[in-house]
């Protein structure tokens, strides 16, 4: 899908829905996959890709376009298609995805991706390095914007928070938190392992503009895309996204379970059937 020109929300949904099909598709490649973290910043992705960012995929070097840093890596699996689908690169090419001698990893390597802006994996680092992004853009006189997605998981990493303060002290308003607020992390209930709450006035509290919306209503994802503010100048910029982890396969919603995963079988076959009937209302477990 090379042509940006005319999207919407009902395709907005469809390339949501591609990024957990293909999810699934490639875990069964790799034997193994990320399914959960991937599922949770589905309509995220989307919108960004879809909608939001200034990129020419034909021009995947172009200087003044907008950078995205992954820095929840893990999730790279749902990214890989995206980039696949807006002409990157062969969409056959994922067909290899882990395998030896693959470009395509369970973790994105800049160096043979097209399209990536960092390599990712080891959590806490992204924010900084968008940081450094953001500032080099201002000091060559671009304007570009710089988004960076953060698990919930991986905001209890001190780097995390010295690169806000950077971010304030240097003022980079370009600078753009996407915050994949699933509520889990490998180890359990992010409020169990390290509480974030309120993680609105905490990123608040570090001199950053914050808004918080449901990150799969996608009218209200794009609503706060529409109210970044431009320029390289000013407060940094944050959008704490509100998910469910898993969200799409009622089995993976909110279950420690799916972190990693492989679906084989009559269980493959009946969560592709759910996703493609397309996300039904979300019915959390009842408490014990």
């Amino acid at each position: 899908m090379s042509d940006r020109s005319n999207v919407n929300i009902a395709v907005l949904e469809d390339r949501a829905k591609l990024i957990r099909t293909e999810t699934v598709r490639l875990t069964r490649i790799a034997g193994a996959g990320h399914y959960s973290s991937t599922f949770s910043c589905a309509e995220i992705l989307s919108a960004l890709y879809y909608a939001q960012m200034r990129i020419e995929p034909s021009r995947p070097d172009w200087e003044n376009r907008d950078r995205f840093i992954m820095s929840k890596g893990h999730a790279a699996i749902g990214l890989y298609p995206v980039l696949a689908d807006l002409g990157y690169f062969d969409p056959s090419e994922l067909d290899t995805y882990t395998r030896l001698g693959s470009k395509y990893g369970d973790h994105p390597d800049m160096k043979k991706v097209r399209g990536l802006d960092f390599s990712s994996g080891s959590l806490g680092h992204g924010l900084s390095v968008g940081v450094g992004m953001a500032l080099a853009g201002r000091v060559r006189g671009l304007d570009y914007k710089t988004y960076v997605m953060l698990g919930d998981g991986e905001i209890s990493e001190g780097q995390i928070w010295e690169a806000m303060s950077a971010a304030n002290h240097f003022q980079l308003g370009h600078l753009v938190i996407l915050l994949d607020r699933n509520g889990l992390s490998i180890d359990g209930h992010t409020e169990e392992v390290m509480a974030i709450e309120p993680v609105h006035d905490r990123f608040a509290s570090f001199g950053w503009d914050v808004q918080r919306v449901d990150g799969h209503d996608l009218e209200a994802v794009m609503a706060a895309f529409g109210n970044l503010k431009d320029g390289t100048t000013g407060k940094p910029q944050a959008i704490i996204f509100d998910t469910i982890k898993g969200r799409g396969v009622k089995r993976m919603e909110m279950s420690l379970d799916w972190h990693v995963g492989n679906l084989v079988g009559d269980d493959y076959d009946d969560v592709m059937a759910e996703l493609d009937a397309g996300l039904q209302p979300y019915e959390p477990e009842p408490a014990e």
